[in-house]
């Protein structure tokens, strides 16, 4: 790579401002929008029962290909692409609905009640069912923003990328941004189900908890101290800017999971982890408002030599949002993760009361058990006959508490996604504290921004399955329920989501071979629209293979 084309891709990704948050959420809609129609395909035409090739393709193109097109081609009109997802989606509506056969055998429980007499009293087994259920929407999820994260990093380096989904200098927002964020959110979501098990199974030890996270740490800091020394041995083109002259993301991601266990006797005792997060960014922010120059300090200053604080500042700062992120993603999966109790209560009775952001809510309304009563008020004479009795108010005439006290899946995910919204827009209004979002630091506004869009996203994807899928965790044993949430999942969904760390690596390595092999910046929009299909292709590809041989790689 000579000088000139080093200046010239360096010049393309720097002093970037970004664009506008409703046309960040146009785009990232389409995910959602093309999950449904995958779901209508699949409840009303049986289309990917069998899995066949037109099958495959189908799944690529709506889940990969929709993607894609929408961060590039579409990225100047994405409601033309939205138009082209839902007219399809009218068309199988309309169509006959085709009956399909049972796909599953009848259950354990479903033979025994067939063969027991009406006049027996013999009980009725429980149902042998997993508390950790497998939850489709989450799967969706998850891959989604696999796609879309390993998308974008190759395609920033070509034209056809515009300029304004690219990462930000220091201020704004932008599509790359979000994604940075929401690949935090989702490692807490999911990093809240060891966490689960561990209190479903007993509460580990400090030691035994900060012993696993190191461990599970460590291949991330093998990364990326290969990807320093790839960058810095090959020279490849890096933006110092945005993590700093040593630090890049790979770190952060090591660093999330020891801090969370080593704060995890604090974190115990804490109402909610909402909460924690919106106290751990204003804490932040205050202290950046309020440091003289610490601001321009993280933003303007030079990066001194030996000074190895001054010449990775953006991620040490950064580090702090991060981690709030990280937080409030484990938050949101303590509660989504577990069985959903139609009854209101979790099934299992030992919960951990620090994840409880409904109970801390509910306490916040006014909730209150009214059902301890006296022996003095037990032995008051009832009133006369003739007087009528005052019609006592409703505890609860608005709802409010049955809200804060739901584990709903839908329900939990509307409260906190209209939470983070109103936070969001209280942070950066005008006749607010007026922030501007800023991923080179992980702002306030930032991490409200990033909270706001991941509980939206995951609540479009749980409605659609909510919808079409409304049996899905109704099963009477768990093959039973493991057969319909295999129909109810997208096999790519489902490859991307997981290996997703070890496709994101696939994903960098084959990034940088592309981009020292051909010059990206001086491809036409189809040249360029060729290679990045190759590209999520072979990425997609490695992930059905490696589901298909049943490997998971854990990183």
């Amino acid at each position: 790579m000579n000088a000139e084309y080093r200046a010239e891709k360096e010049a393309s990704v720097s002093f970037l401002g970004g664009g506008g948050i409703w046309e960040i959420n146009y785009v990232t809609v389409i995910a959602p929008v093309a999950a449904f129609l995958w779901a209508l395909l699949q409840t009303r035409q049986g289309f990917f029962k069998p899995y066949t090739i037109p099958a495959l393709f189908t799944d690529f193109l709506l889940h990969c290909g929709a993607i894609l097109f929408a961060t590039t081609i579409y990225g100047g009109a994405p409601q033309a692409l939205l138009g082209l997802l839902l007219l399809p989606a009218i068309a199988v509506v309309l169509q006959p609905k085709v009956e399909t056969t049972r796909s599953t055998p009848k259950s354990r429980l479903e033979a025994y009640m067939e063969g027991k007499p009406k006049d027996s009293d013999e009980p009725v087994p429980k149902p042998d069912l997993d508390p950790l259920p497998i939850k489709p929407y989450i799967t969706t999820y998850r891959g989604a923003m696999m796609i879309i994260t390993c998308t974008s990093i190759l395609a920033v380096d070509f034209k056809v990328f515009p300029r304004r989904f690219a990462k930000t200098e220091s201020f704004g927002t932008s599509l790359m941004d979000l994604g940075v964020g929401s690949f935090v959110f989702a490692a807490g979501l999911v990093a809240a189900r060891p966490q689960l098990k561990a209190q479903r199974d007993g509460r580990p030890s400090f030691v035994g908890s900060v012993t696993t996270a190191l461990r599970h740490s460590l291949p991330l800091v093998v990364l990326g101290l290969v990807r320093l020394w790839s960058v810095k041995g090959l020279d490849y083109v890096e933006h110092v800017s945005e993590y700093g002259v040593h630090w890049n993301f790979f770190f952060t991601l090591a660093l999330l999971g020891p801090v969370t266990a080593i704060l995890q006797p604090i974190l115990y005792w804490m109402p909610a982890y909402g909460l924690l997060t919106f106290f751990i960014g204003c804490v932040y922010e205050c202290v950046l408002y309020f440091t003289p120059d610490l601001k321009s300090y993280i933003i303007l200053s030079a990066r001194v030599p030996g000074d190895w604080i001054s010449q990775n500042r953006e991620g040490l700062f950064s580090f702090i949002g991060y981690f709030a992120i990280f937080i409030a993603g484990q938050g949101t999966g303590l509660t989504i993760l577990r069985r959903e109790s139609h009854s209101g209560e979790l099934e299992d009775d030992n919960r951990d009361p620090l994840d409880e952001d409904d109970e801390w809510l509910a306490d916040v309304l006014g909730s209150s058990d009214r059902s301890d009563i006296t022996a003095g008020d037990q032995d008051k004479k009832s009133p006369a006959p003739t007087k009528p009795k005052k019609k006592e108010k409703h505890p609860d005439p608005l709802g409010l508490i049955w809200v804060a006290q739901s584990y709903d899946d839908s329900v939990f995910l509307a409260k906190w996604t209209i939470i983070w919204f109103i936070l969001c827009v209280w942070a950066m209004w005008h006749y607010g504290p007026h922030l501007f979002v800023s991923r080179r630091m992980a702002s306030l506004a930032y991490i409200l921004w990033v909270c706001a869009f991941n509980t939206t996203q995951l609540l479009l994807f749980n409605l659609v399955e909510r919808v079409m899928f409304p049996n899905v965790h109704q099963g009477k044993d768990m093959p039973t329920e493991r057969q319909r949430v295999k129909d109810a999942t997208s096999w790519v969904m489902k490859a991307f989501n997981r290996n997703g760390l070890a496709l994101f690596l696939l994903a960098n390595l084959l990034t940088g071979i592309i981009n020292l092999s051909v010059k990206t910046l001086h491809m036409g929009d189809v040249q360029a629209m060729a290679i990045l299909l190759a590209y999520v292709a072979t990425l997609c590809g490695v992930a059905l293979t490696l589901d298909h041989y049943d490997v998971s790689i854990k990183i």
